[in-house]
Order: structure tokens, then sequence, then C-alpha cells
């Protein structure tokens, strides 16, 4: 097998080349994965446009040790051509990644909370990831597709497991009612992972396409916000308040608007990320005992399975992809739609024409049985 790879490698914001990298080496608990289709999300697009934020391409990072140019990607899927001493389980097996790697001996990894780990990183973000032929992962992050569930579907579960690991932050309990204020692409995942909630699930968004979506995906009913909407018209409009709130666009003003809209002793969860200080009186939320509760990725064990899941007896790829692309095509064809605005859904990068003769022959060579 060619120990190069082709890969999309980032050297710096708006700087990504599709060049040969060398194959990632095995760990005995790894798997090689021989990548067929990969997501991208907004983390990968501010990357590009505007980083580097979390990718190290200058200073090591504390965890994972890597530094300089690297291969973004971090919702991929693909099959298991190789694999260590101790991960040959998975050999031959199409798989989904988590991503997130834990070191499974902290404080946070003993309570489960794999995703709080102290020496967390993320493939894609903190190191070379699945933008490319292969891609070497641990195997405990991996989790076997089941039969029957398309590429297309699956691999989709990494940010519906995202999705899913919010929902359960929030604690929701039957016949509450709910709002997601940002139908966006962590909204629209929330939203599918809301289905068959048994209240009121109200999508609030600027963009009325996003709103049917909402519908499509399982959300009771839709609010058209203002682009000058404020806390005061929030409560206007829902004056007994909503139970839980998910505030998921992360624009300026959004979390007050979200406290805003909670009923006394509701819940708002806060999703989206802004980096920028904003005004918040806090006097009302205490004096309304409104609950808090942050989120971030999620909890492979208990969230991947269950996205893989939620896909097979849901598929979801016809309403939430825009468009498919070549891995040789991923900088004109994706990154640069997604930095203008030009995709309405999700673009899916498609290594598969390579993949297929990758496959073929993996299987037909030793593995390699890495002490």
């Amino acid at each position: 097998m060619n120990d190069t790879m082709l890969a999309a490698v980032l050297h710096e914001p708006g700087d990504m080349r599709i060049e040969r990298v060398p194959v990632p080496d095995l760990g005995p608990n790894d798997v090689k994965i021989a990548v067929s289709l990969n997501g991208l999300c907004g983390t990968d697009v501010t990357e590009y446009t505007k980083g580097p934020m979390m990718v190290p391409l200058h200073t090591p990072h504390p965890n994972s040790g890597h530094v300089g140019p690297t291969v973004l990607g971090h919702e991929f899927i693909g099959t298991v051509v190789d694999a260590g001493a101790r991960a040959q389980r998975l050999l031959g097996s199409r798989v989904a990644c988590g991503a997130g790697v834990s070191c499974g001996a902290c404080d946070q990894c003993s309570a489960g909370r794999t995703n709080l780990c102290r020496k967390y990183y993320t493939l894609g973000l903190s190191v070379n990831g699945g933008l490319a032929e292969y891609v070497v992962a641990p195997a405990d992050i991996c989790v076997p597709i089941p039969e029957g569930l398309s590429d297309e579907d699956a691999v989709l579960a990494q940010p519906l497991a995202v999705g899913i690991h919010t929902v359960r932050r929030a604690h929701i309990q039957p016949g509450q009612s709910i709002a997601l204020i940002g139908l966006g692409a962590i909204g629209a995942f929330i939203c599918a992972a809301l289905k068959g909630h048994d209240g009121d699930v109200i999508a609030m968004d600027v963009d009325q396409s996003r709103l049917d979506l909402a519908l499509e995906l399982g959300a009771t009913s839709t609010h058209l916000l203002t682009m000058d909407e404020t806390p005061e018209s929030m409560r206007a409009a829902y004056p007994r308040g909503i139970d839980v709130v998910f505030e998921t666009a992360g624009v300026n003003g959004a979390a007050e608007r979200a406290y805003a809209l909670a009923v006394e002793g509701g819940t708002v969860v806060l999703v989206g990320l802004n980096k920028t200080p904003q005004p918040l009186v806090l006097s009302g939320i205490v004096l309304r005992e409104v609950n808090t509760v942050t989120t971030v990725a999620h909890v492979c064990a208990d969230d991947m399975p269950d996205a893989l899941e939620l896909l097979a007896a849901r598929p979801l790829a016809r309403l939430l992809v825009d468009t498919t692309v070549p891995l040789e095509d991923v900088v004109d064809g994706a990154f640069a739609r997604l930095a203008s605005g030009q995709a309405t859904g999700k673009i899916i990068v498609d290594a598969r024409g390579i993949a297929d003769s990758r496959v073929a022959q993996a299987i037909t060579e030793e593995p390699s049985l890495t002490p």
C-alpha cells in the first residue's frame, strides 16, 4: 500500500491545498479508516476563513502535540482497512467516528463526561482529520454503522450526536414547551433530536426556509423573527414563557432574548458560541430562578450509537444535505461556497471514488498487527 495519500491541508486561513501527505501511523489501539464521506460544519468554515481559532497552525496543541498545517475534517465515516493489535474487532467494518479523543483515565472520563476530558482533543481540529484518503482514529470512538444505513445518512451521525447530547443536557420533561432560537446547522440537528417530544416545539429564525425545514424535522410550530427583535417583543409574543429555550444562533443579544423568553423556573440552554462580551442583566434571571445549561460536543459512547439508530429509523440526508463534492474539489466546490454563503445546507465531501480501490486492495493484504 502507498505510504502517501491525498489530503486537504489547511496551511493558513484561506490557504487550503490538495496535496500528498504521509499516511498516518497506526497505534495498537487505533484503526486506519479508508474515508468514504466527510461532512463540513461551521467550525471548519470559520477556521478556513477567520482562523486559526482551534486549529494549532502556529502553537502546539496542549493535548495532541500537533502543530503546523492540518488536515481538517471531524465528521467522517469509512471502512476500517487496518487495525492495531488491540483493535482487530473492527477490521473490515464500516464505521462512523466520534472524532473527540479522551484519555479514559481522568476524573471527567471516570464520571462519563468524556467530552470534558482533561486531555481532550479532536481529530480534524486539534490534529489531522478526515479530509483525506485515510485517517487513523482510536478504535473506541469508532462505532459500526448499522446494516442498511446509507453512507449519505451515516455521515450525519457526528453532528446529530451533538444535537442528542444538547437535548440530554436540558433534562426535558414530558409535555414541556420548547423553543429553538436559530435553525442553522446545529439548530436543525437539535430539532431532529427532539422528534417525538409530546409538547410544543417552536422553531424561531429570521429565515423562512429554515422554518419550513424545521417543520419537516419535527417542530410543531414556527415563529419568523425580525432582525430588530428585542427581549420585550419575544416575551410579549409568549407571555406565559417557554419551559426550555435552546439558543443556538450565538449572535449578539441572542442570550438576552433567550432568557426573556424562558418561563419562571425554566431552562435556557446556551449552544451558540460568541466570544464578544455582551451586556446581560442578571437580576431578572436570578429572581425568576431560570436555570442555565451549557453544552459542548458529545459523549461518544452514549450519543453516537443513538445517533446512528435514529438515522436508521429516520434518514435525514434528503432534508439536510445541500450537495456532495469530490475530495479533489473541496476547496472551490465546498469551502469557497460555504464561505460565500452560497450553500443552503450541509456539504458532504466524497472520497469513495478513491476508497473503493483502497478497500479492495486492503482486504487482499495481511493486516499489520501493531504491537
